[in-house]
């Protein structure tokens, strides 16, 4: 059984507009919810504080639990439920370092027990200081950002052969970024400058398919971030190890697209190159369905059944291979045309 036929032929190129507005639709509805909501939702790893999950005999309502916790000394901490409703588990967050004390567990037990009349069990807490916290953020973003630079080496020198001035260009992009860090520089503005440093780089040393494939990991990586401000999520170091998986899996998918360009170039080379670059979208499309809609089955399945500690990454998951698998056809491929455009202008 064929899933897509051989001889498929969706024009994808010519569509690229009506994908660019797509894109951009939702980069500013992901930029309007990080404004709106003052930035990511950072949980404990990064915002420092402490989490406590609790399980109850009966089932308790919230303004019960927020009473205990009052008679606790823990005001305004956040509380909500966790699992499904019939598992009567909740979690609880502590934001403020002063709360973050040794004995806790016990006292919470205590006035808990006493505000809702019925036993309460501690599952689990985590405490995480605000400078621990700080550091975790800057060292999340470094390990995207190197993540990216080294991607850049690796699709110059695959498809263009530029492995010296690629490398050049990234070691140098991320030893600014390590020594002006230790100015007490803050990591988010050196970060997003050295990738806008990166990008004008590769485009005036023509490193086209690098170009491609970092504006469209820029591209899933933004829209994933945003679609977490967006519901409310809570962006945690789970959250960044699912980041850098959808990193890994847009890369392939457009490895695999860049490589059938590359090879219907030499063997298409009197077409245009809009013609060569659908054809081969087209020519990989029934790979790049397979490969996602299996992957989508295992990580739909694991937001349904996996319980609540992994629902978010698996919530990051479908996000990230979806638009993963978009920008591989309509964002990448379409950078291509346009430095093909550019070329020609010049």
């Amino acid at each position: 059984m064929q899933f897509i036929k051989p001889d498929i032929d969706i024009d994808f190129i010519g569509k690229r507009k009506f994908g660019f507005a797509i894109s951009l639709l939702l980069i500013a509805v992901s930029f309007a919810s990080l404004i709106a909501h003052g930035g990511p939702r950072y949980g404990i790893d990064f915002a420092g504080g402490a989490l406590i999950q609790v399980k109850f005999d009966q089932a308790v309502e919230i303004p019960s639990i927020k009473a205990g916790l009052t008679e606790a000394d823990i005001p305004g901490a956040g509380v909500q439920t966790f699992g499904q409703s019939q598992d009567r588990e909740y979690l609880i967050r502590v934001e403020h370092e002063k709360d973050s004390r040794s004995d806790m567990a016990g006292v919470l037990t205590t006035a808990l027990n006493a505000a809702t009349g019925t036993k309460t069990e501690i599952r689990r807490v985590e405490f995480v200081g605000p400078q621990v916290g700080q550091e975790l953020q800057e060292k999340a973003l470094m390990a995207m950002f190197f993540a990216l630079l080294f991607i850049t080496i690796y699709i110059s020198g695959r498809f263009e052969l530029k492995w010296l001035l690629s490398g050049v260009v990234a070691v140098t992009l991320m030893a600014a970024v390590y020594f002006l860090s230790l100015f007490n520089v803050s990591i988010v503005f050196l970060i997003v400058g050295a990738l806008i440093v990166s990008l004008i780089l590769f485009w005036f040393l023509e490193l086209k398919y690098a170009m491609g494939a970092i504006v469209a990991l820029i591209h899933d990586v933004t829209i994933t971030v945003g679609m977490f401000s967006l519901f409310n999520k809570e962006f945690t170091l789970p959250i960044i190890a699912a980041l850098l998986t959808i990193i890994g899996y847009s890369l392939n998918d457009t490895i695999i697209v860049f490589d059938r360009i590359r090879e219907n170039m030499r063997k298409l080379h009197r077409q245009p190159m809009a013609a060569i670059i659908n054809q081969s979208i087209n020519e990989t499309l029934g790979r790049t369905i397979l490969t996602s809609l299996t992957t989508l089955f295992v990580v739909v399945a694991l937001f349904l059944l996996g319980g609540g500690i992994i629902h978010d990454f698996a919530f990051a998951l479908i996000v990230g291979v979806l638009i993963g698998t978009y920008s591989s056809i309509f964002v990448a491929s379409a950078i291509l045309l346009l430095w093909q455009s550019r070329k020609r202008r010049v």
